[in-house]
């Protein structure tokens, strides 16, 4: 989670059943979604180590309740002042709950990184006079775009923007900003809105073609209103992901694609997305594994996408060497000659035994886009290496090792397979052949993966 304003603050905190013991701490909450509180003393007893809720009153915010807390460092002083430090996992900021009170919401706000430049649409217009000796500022505030998600949820493309103030003699600014609302009439868990706000992050990733993480989250319910009947923004703080500690910069001509290529059928390519996760959530982790800095080493990235698409073929065809029926009887009859003593261990050998190899895996998911991938000898020698590089860095056989890829290669192999899993990603979304080519053709990064050799 991006936080993009130094967040320290001091308050009195207290535990739901003990509002009347309030002890004065500071919470901290750093880029990433780290949070810490720091305590004078402790918190009832000194065996204690776990909260599942703590309220707090802080500067500026008000009331705020941290969620599912334990110690990192207590200490007990006799006689003098001590200090303990806690780990908080969320921070609802904005509001207090009871003990066992339930935390539910109707609305959950968020933007990303590189969000504005991915919509790519502004109400504001610039016109200059002759010689640019005059400009005149326009701004018509876009309309939010609505669409329905298959979970019941609606998705809003809202535009916030701020106008200038008056009087002002040296400066008129005017600014606009790009975020999601995700929108549900009932009363839903908090963790049913960031699961869909984290898919979306990572649909943004591979969509901007880098890490971006969300920033900015607060959320309603109508059970939680102030006087007026305005419901109450609480402010939403957690270690989300993906995150990386350099803030992402994309125009859209590095980006795969931008929302005005999907925005004719966005609410089918949104559907989409979140559906993929039903049948090849694995296979989504694994690449993005690979994207959001988890994997240090070449050769982790390497196995990981080398899984990752094993695990996607796995995912999405139930392709085998042979029918079902004719590897049962084939197995029927090896395990009527199998001496009794080596029946488990050959049972362990059957198990996978009507399953594709790596190769024949590799060679189906290449097959809708060999012609972006070389000629049929460049292929082949693509996925044998593949295979070998993946068999090596697994076992680390020796007579595997020379046929496995270089240091140098490795890098290459690694790209070409992010190629793969994009254009089956766009395939998946909906993206027709003629609009794959168009991505192919427009977007810079990716024609430099597949130009590698």
């Amino acid at each position: 989670m991006r936080i993009e304003h130094e967040y320290v603050k001091t308050g009195y905190f207290w535990l739901p059943e003990r509002d009347e013991k309030k002890i004065p701490g500071i919470l901290t909450i750093k880029d990433g979604g780290d949070i810490q509180l720091e305590v004078v003393g402790h918190f009832g007893s000194f065996n204690d180590d776990e909260f599942d809720r703590i309220i707090g009153h802080i500067e500026n915010d008000g009331l705020v309740t941290l969620e599912n807390c334990f110690y990192t460092n207590k200490n007990l002083a006799f006689g003098g002042i001590s200090k303990s430090r806690l780990c908080v996992n969320t921070v609802l900021s904005g509001v207090a709950y009871d003990k066992n009170e339930v935390v539910t919401f109707n609305t959950l706000s968020f933007s990303v990184d590189c969000l504005d430049e991915w919509i790519g649409i502004s109400g504001i217009n610039v016109s200059s006079g002759r010689e640019y000796k005059t400009v005149t500022i326009s701004y018509v505030p876009p309309e939010n775009i609505s669409y329905e998600l298959d979970n019941g949820m609606k998705l809003e493309i809202c535009f916030a923007y701020t106008l200038p103030g008056t009087p002002n003699t040296t400066e008129a600014k005017i600014s606009q900003r790009v975020y999601f609302q995700l929108k549900s009439e009932e009363l839903r868990p908090l963790d049913d809105f960031t699961e869909i706000a984290y898919k979306l992050t990572n649909f943004l990733c591979f969509a901007i073609d880098t890490t971006v993480a969300l920033k900015s989250l607060s959320a309603t319910s109508t059970e939680i209103q102030k006087d007026g009947g305005y419901p109450v923004s609480v402010k939403i703080f957690y270690p989300s992901i993906p995150f990386t500690e350099k803030v992402p910069s994309k125009n859209g001509h590095r980006m795969l694609f931008t929302y005005g290529t999907i925005e004719s059928n966005a609410q089918d390519v949104f559907n989409n997305w979140l559906g993929a996760y039903e049948t090849m959530s694995p296979a989504l982790s694994l690449y993005f594994s690979t994207k959001n800095g988890a994997q240090k080493y070449l050769e982790g990235k390497f196995l990981a996408l080398a899984q990752g698409l094993e695990t996607y073929h796995r995912r999405t065809s139930d392709e085998q060497l042979m029918d079902s029926l004719a590897f049962q009887d084939l197995v029927s009859i090896i395990r009527e000659a199998c001496p009794e003593q080596h029946v488990a261990w050959l049972n362990g050998r059957l198990m996978h035994g009507n399953e594709i190899n790596l190769g024949k895996r590799l060679k189906r998911i290449v097959e809708p886009f060999k012609d972006k991938l070389g000629t049929s000898k460049k292929r082949g020698k693509l996925l044998r290496k593949i295979v070998d590089t993946r068999n090596y860095l697994t076992h680390y056989s020796d007579n595997l090792k020379d046929n496995s890829a270089s240091r140098d290669e490795l890098l290459g192999l690694c790209q070409k397979m992010e190629v793969i899993f994009q254009l089956h990603f766009l395939k998946t979304i909906g993206f027709s052949e003629k609009e794959i080519d168009s991505v192919v053709d427009n977007c810079y990064p990716l024609k430099q993966k597949i130009s590698v050799t």
